[in-house]
């Protein structure tokens, strides 16, 4: 029997598998700092599931498929019992996102958002639509360069930094935002092809920043970059079905949430039918009296 107590789930390994890039885990902004009994409201398997997601770095694979091969006391199904109870308590929303990669071109990803605080509904519709949620309490809102920055040690713990360290770097790697790159970009590039030590991770930061920071846009790139960049869709944590957040309370469709289809409307009967009929006869034979 698995150990009922979350901090006794395993961390996971330096070589949990990664998503394809634009996809996997995605932490919400305004995290509140981790405490050992962040998710005690939970039943004893899903606190032990959403603990070990809560370590996972940015961008990890979040299927059942990949958490059961590293959870030894539960399968595929278990895990995927798990992940929609953690979508209906508030923890995980699916989302598919139009954003634009590397390459340039625009592309629809799907990103597992993940919360180590419970949120309502409403709370995931206003990051769905891109509004800040609003915090009674907690840190201050910080620049995507410092969130880019602080990822990276959660992408690879040999180039954890500082909250000290983010923000001497922070004007470096906006720069970086500021020539149309992304914050996984960002990532990506301070976090491939270490040393197998990082003994200073700060400084080698720098030095990536400033050696590898990208040409200045064009006139005509920076216009063509001006579309939107956070077109989402919500998914049902199930079935993956897109739908308005309305429709997906707990982020979960109708059929997934067991909930009964709405009857459908009753049969017209041939009167009624014949009467339609009539009526869209005589809709259209107006323009031939108006033309007359």
């Amino acid at each position: 029997m698995a150990d009922a107590n979350p901090s006794a789930v395993a961390r996971p390994p330096h070589a949990y598998p990664m998503a394809k890039p634009g996809y996997g885990k995605k932490s919400v902004p305004d995290q509140t700092p981790r405490t050992a009994t962040d998710f005690a409201h939970l039943p004893p398997r899903e606190a032990q599931v959403a603990a070990f997601v809560d370590r996972l770095p940015e961008g990890a694979a979040m299927d059942a498929k990949s958490l059961a091969a590293q959870l030894p006391a539960y399968g595929q199904a278990a895990c995927r019992t798990a992940l929609r109870r953690l979508s209906e308590a508030g923890h995980l929303r699916r989302v598919k996102e139009h954003l634009k990669g590397d390459d340039g071109a625009y592309h629809w990803v799907t990103r597992s958002y993940f919360s180590r605080t419970a949120r309502d509904d409403a709370w995931w519709t206003a990051v769905l639509t891109g509004e800040v949620p609003e915090q009674p309490s907690g840190p201050a809102p910080r620049s995507r360069a410092y969130a880019a920055l602080a990822a990276a040690g959660r992408t690879d713990p040999r180039m954890t930094l500082s909250h000290a360290d983010c923000v001497a770097l922070e004007p470096l790697a906006a720069a970086w935002l500021e020539r149309g790159t992304s914050e996984t970009h960002v990532v990506r590039e301070l976090t491939t092809g270490l040393p197998s030590q990082v003994h200073h991770a700060a400084a080698l930061a720098r030095r990536r920043l400033i050696d590898k920071l990208p040409p200045e846009r064009l006139p005509e790139a920076r216009e063509a970059r001006e579309v939107p960049t956070a077109l989402r869709l919500l998914e049902c944590t199930v079935c993956a079905v897109p739908g308005r957040p309305e429709a997906l309370p707990g982020g979960l469709c109708r059929d997934c949430r067991g909930e009964p289809q709405p009857p459908l409307p009753a049969a017209l009967t041939p009167e009624e039918v014949h009467a339609r009929a009539a009526l869209l006869r005589a809709i259209n034979r107006e323009p031939e009296r108006n033309h007359a």
